[in-house]
């Protein structure tokens, strides 16, 4: 999973750095708090955005589900913190875009002077390729995790996305809206 703030750039470059921080740590650390309720392992973060995924380094069967309520739980979370946050650091024109991929990985550890475990494989970048092409304050997802939640008994979750996605690199993809960002019309999901 990949989870991004929409309109960041412009934002930053409008505030100081230690209110960028400010926003940062606040977010990060409200996921974190869920990701460690849900066992989902927080890979890393880069600029503004949040990556984290499930399964790994434990299998789990469901992955594809707790990963998808994971991203709704940060979705919601994010747009109660940029309200509260709004009135100190004017984030009304913020929020959160998340995209979900699951498939093969392989995971390591990069040697070096800040040696770090990471997540190797085209899965990865599939999945920044969904968060990507989602819109603000949606979830967005591949057609092989739209499988799995299928698989998994929760197919009224999704809407399908009705145009194909032109990712940068994979070509033009089927994917899914998640139900329940009832801040989007779901017309204005397809």
């Amino acid at each position: 999973m990949f989870a991004d703030i929409s309109s960041f750039t412009y934002w930053s470059s409008q505030h100081s750095p230690i209110e960028v921080f400010t926003l940062l740590e606040s977010l990060f650390y409200e996921f974190d708090s869920i990701a460690n309720d849900m066992d989902v392992y927080k890979l890393s973060t880069v600029g503004d955005c949040y990556i984290a995924c499930a399964g790994v380094p434990h299998p789990q069967n469901d992955h594809a589900i707790v990963l998808t309520q994971f991203a709704e739980r940060c979705r919601q979370k994010a747009n109660e913190l940029l309200v509260r946050l709004s009135p100190k650091l004017d984030t009304d024109d913020l929020g959160i875009r998340i995209g979900i991929h699951s498939g093969p990985v392989t995971a390591g550890v990069l040697r070096g002077d800040t040696p770090r475990f990471d997540l190797f494989g085209d899965t990865i970048n599939t999945a920044a390729r969904i968060e990507s092409t989602g819109k603000p304050n949606c979830i967005h997802l591949s057609e092989q995790t739209a499988q799995l939640i299928i698989q998994g008994g929760m197919g009224d979750w999704l809407i399908p996305r009705e145009d194909g996605v032109k990712a940068k690199g994979k070509g033009e993809l089927k994917t899914y809206w998640l139900r329940g960002a009832e801040d989007v019309d779901p017309q204005d999901m397809v």
